[in-house]
């Protein structure tokens, strides 16, 4: 049975791949989160620590 605290989206484990992918960071930021957390990570700590670059 899953528990209420992983059911949720921050419970979810991402590629860091992906997650970089879908979100357009740049392969700089993309690195830095690899280093943080390894090739997966939670949707959670991915959506905490990602840093975005202004497009306009």
């Amino acid at each position: 049975m899953v528990s209420p605290e992983k059911a949720t989206m921050g419970g979810e484990l991402w590629s860091v791949f992906d997650f970089a992918r879908r979100y357009r960071l740049t392969i700089r930021e993309q690195n830095r989160l690899l280093m943080l957390f390894g090739p997966v990570a939670s949707a959670a700590d991915l959506l905490a620590n990602a840093r975005r670059t202004q497009l306009i």
